[in-house]
């Protein structure tokens, strides 16, 4: 399946962006290598969604634990199993987020990372 915003890095060069910050969604960590790859190709610091984007070689990640949605579905599964109408359960958003910094992209792409910044993260690829 082809990434349908390609275009719009093929265009970036043309408005010089700062930074690139991106989204959640199922098209865009469908294609989270191919994203990281084309904004490192123009050095281009980037905020991502989950850490799966940082280990990658994403600059910083920023979002919800995945893990910690998934256990709260299975909660939702088992109270619907055991007789819950989905109609009266509350829609949750999440509660447990993480910060990712890879210091070895910053490096790349020629970031300095505060020590503020470094202090705050969850965790820091070295």
């Amino acid at each position: 399946m082809e990434m349908p915003k390609e275009k719009a890095f093929v265009e970036m060069p043309k408005v010089r962006p700062n930074a690139l910050l991106v989204i959640l969604s199922p098209l865009v960590t469908l294609h989270s290598k191919r994203i990281v790859e084309m904004a490192l190709k123009q050095h281009l610091p980037g905020m991502y969604p989950t850490r799966q984007f940082a280990e990658e070689g994403g600059l910083m990640a920023y979002g919800p634990l995945i893990g910690d949605l998934y256990q709260r579905a299975a909660t939702y599964v088992d109270k619907i199993l055991n007789g819950a109408k989905p109609a009266d359960l509350p829609v949750e958003q999440p509660t447990k987020f993480e910060f990712v910094v890879n210091l070895k992209t910053a490096k790349q792409i020629g970031v300095t990372i505060a020590p503020n910044v470094l202090a705050r993260a969850d965790k820091v690829i070295k």
